[in-house]
């Protein structure tokens, strides 16, 4: 979700893990072979997105409870590690598939990818996150929020009072501000599309859009030029873009200040907290694991509370365990976002092609 905002603000990725491309659909995983004996000889391999991040200490204390080692194998974004595991289905290349999310989270259940588990942690859980609760064959681990970001110090130095709501954004007053990405190629594009489709429903979001385009909003393929090229609040494109407003992440103003010294009053940029869309990220075990029982333990591991106070400054997402708390960075310059726009991912599943569909042939043509 956060793989190039994390690497372009030089947070590390941390880790004693086994990395590896995915290989051909289907194909055979690693034995574990020659493996040392004692703890940590065993493996289980999670598929990911390549956005999966955890620190050394924590995967060690996997390793220390369990005596598994992790074995991450990574498949470009969500879409292309989903489609992976849709194509392998009986054959799985991993145990665990973590990353899908509820804009792809029906795709993936009816492909009947996964063994129902229902991990140690859910009763941490809040039921909101839990979309599966009936069946358990996803176990929810982390959310985000995909919102539009602001630009202070653009704001500020003219008077303008920074857009809250969806319905701002098409006021003169935000005219030729704002810069989104291509719904049909970017996650945080759909997320924005989504959000519109939850707002104003399935007869409005178009005459929306059309609002959107006479005052000026700009489409570009991606989040990274989106953010470093075209937003002129951002750090590290180091305000080049002449746009004040962008759709990125809630979690954007506090991976602008990490590591910063001193540490800012505040982070450069703000949360249009009335635009933001809500996306929740599942693990589940696969249907045919090679170790079914490292998959239940790496679950278990996924909700607890190392895991999930390790994530926020992995993957700049937010933990889904009640309990978990947030580092100080999130806290002091992070933003709650107390009621996202949401959609029920059958709605999504059903929808998504021919929203997206239409929304290219009014905003892009």
């Amino acid at each position: 979700m956060h793989t190039k905002l994390r690497r372009a603000l030089g947070v590390a990725v941390l880790g004693t893990l086994t990395l590896s491309a995915l290989a051909a659909c289907g194909g055979p995983r690693s034995s574990g072979d020659g493996a040392e004996e004692g703890k940590g000889d065993k493996k289980v391999t999670l598929v990911s997105h390549d956005s999966f991040a955890a620190s050394d200490a924590v995967l060690e204390e996997f390793t220390e409870r369990t005596g598994y080692t992790v074995e991450v194998l990574r498949g470009g974004d969500a879409g292309s590690a989903l489609n992976q595991a849709i194509l392998s289905k009986g054959n799985p290349q991993g145990d665990v598939l973590f990353g899908v999310d509820n804009t792809l989270l029906s795709r993936a259940l009816d492909n009947g990818l996964f063994t129902p588990y229902e991990a140690e942690g859910l009763a941490k859980i809040p039921a909101r996150y839990q979309l599966d609760a009936e069946e358990h064959r996803v176990t929810p681990v982390d959310s985000g929020d995909v919102c539009v970001n602001y630009d202070r110090a653009y704001f500020d130095e003219r008077g303008i009072t920074p857009p809250e709501t969806l319905d701002d954004l098409v006021k003169p007053a935000y005219k030729g501000l704002l810069v989104t990405e291509n719904a049909a190629t970017s996650s945080p594009g759909l997320g924005f599309l989504l959000a519109t489709v939850a707002e104003y429903g399935e007869d409005g979001w178009q005459e929306y859009w059309e609002k959107l385009k006479a005052n000026g909003v700009e489409v570009v393929d991606g989040w990274e030029q989106a953010y470093y090229d075209r937003f002129s609040g951002s750090a590290g494109g180091k305000g080049k873009g002449d746009r004040p407003l962008v759709v990125s992440y809630a979690s954007s103003p506090p991976a602008e200040v990490l590591g910063a010294d001193p540490a800012p009053e505040q982070a450069p940029t703000g949360v249009a907290t009335g635009t933001c869309f809500r996306q929740i990220e599942f693990a589940g075990l696969l249907e045919g694991a090679d170790n079914p029982e490292g998959g239940k333990a790496l679950l278990d591991f996924l909700t607890g509370r190392s895991f999930q106070e390790d994530m926020p400054l992995q993957m700049f997402v937010n933990p889904v365990r009640e309990d978990a708390r947030l580092p100080e960075v999130f806290t002091r310059y992070g933003e709650t976002i107390e009621d996202p726009h949401t959609l029920p991912p059958g709605k999504i599943a059903d929808n998504r092609e021919a929203w997206v569909k239409a929304w290219t042939s009014a905003v892009v043509r």
